[in-house]
């Protein structure tokens, strides 16, 4: 296995990235729970909170995909579409007061990554199925 664990480390160094920005923001606005009402301190919140809460799935499935043997181009092209969709929305939303290409082009390309690394999953789970049935 050498896909998954090559986007999980370059991800979880953006992740501390984003971290470190609530962080440099929540002490700028003296806030330590919540946003204080503080909009900058919002973003950088969403920011790294929005990283937490599709990341993780997308990278599971990639795992399962490596694991399932798919090709070597094809979880490359996957990571790689993750990484700079991360990288576009994360960075619109925790370091720039209003980027809506940014947050909209990284939502649309991991959206894209989900359904795709769904759709191989459900051809794996069914192509495993057909095999079971087969022999």
């Amino acid at each position: 296995m050498v896909v998954t664990p090559l986007y999980a480390a370059i991800l979880a160094a953006w992740f501390m990235v984003l971290t470190l920005r609530v962080l440099q923001e929540r002490s700028k606005a003296d806030v330590s729970l919540g946003d204080g009402g503080n909009t900058t301190l919002t973003r950088a919140i969403r920011g790294h909170g929005n990283f937490a809460e599709y990341v993780p799935l997308a990278l599971a499935l990639l795992l399962i995909l490596e694991l399932s043997r798919f090709s070597i181009y094809v979880l490359h092209a996957l990571g790689i579409a993750l990484v700079l969709a991360r990288l576009l929305h994360g960075y619109a939303l925790a370091f720039t007061a209003q980027s809506r290409l940014g947050r909209l082009g990284g939502s649309i390309l991991t959206f894209a990554v989900l359904i795709i690394e769904a759709l191989l999953c459900f051809y794996q789970a069914y192509r495993g199925h057909l095999i079971w049935f087969t022999t």
